[in-house]
């Protein structure tokens, strides 16, 4: 039988001093006694305690927004949300790039968008960063991810477990690893 010589990723190469946050260290290590205290810490249930932390560290947050225990947010100062947007129990806000959430948008439990990744195919593991856009009306079901660099459709849903590695056309619902358009989402009433 054949061997396969495999190369190897050598961390040792690994840099990204490209890569600024948006924010200093002090800041940085602030938000991070912050979040494990309020956001990630499920004793505290207070929306709007964590809306309120969430403008001291530069977030722009609408009206009417819901945030659940157990929530990490990476950096807020790279957050946007609109009004009446509900974020659930166990969400993983991974923002190394821009998040924008518009209006009437819902994280269910467990949901994570990604704005980081790696070029797996250098040897440098190079960080690839992408901004994630959720338009009006969007669902994220439970435990779904959204990967970097998309942009998910007006009302459109990405079901429960399921990965969004493109873009989400609007009013579809999405399912699968990776997710697939599955029908059309009509809204009655």
């Amino acid at each position: 039988m054949e061997t396969i010589k495999q190369k190897q990723v050598d961390l040792s190469k690994y840099n990204n001093d490209w890569y600024y946050p948006g924010a200093g260290a002090v800041k940085r290590i602030l938000w991070y006694i912050v979040n494990a205290l309020f956001f990630i810490n499920p004793l505290n249930p207070s929306s709007a305690l964590k809306v309120w932390l969430l403008k001291v560290f530069g977030a722009k947050v609408g009206e009417g927004v819901v945030i659940k225990p157990s929530v990490n947010i990476k950096y807020p100062w790279l957050l946007q949300l609109g009004n009446h947007i509900w974020i659930g129990e166990h969400v993983w806000i991974d923002n190394l790039a821009q998040v924008v959430i518009h209006d009437n948008v819902t994280l269910s439990q467990g949901a994570m968008l990604l704005t980081g990744s790696h070029d797996y195919k250098k040897s440098t593991f190079d960080l690839l960063v992408g901004t994630i856009t959720l338009k009006e009306g969007t669902w994220i079901g439970a435990k779904a991810t959204v990967c970097p660099g998309l942009t998910c459709g007006s009302h459109s849903i990405l079901a429960a477990g399921s990965i969004a590695t493109k873009d989400l056309a609007p009013y579809t619902i999405y399912q699968g690893n990776p997710a697939e358009a599955k029908r059309r989402r009509e809204i009655t009433g």
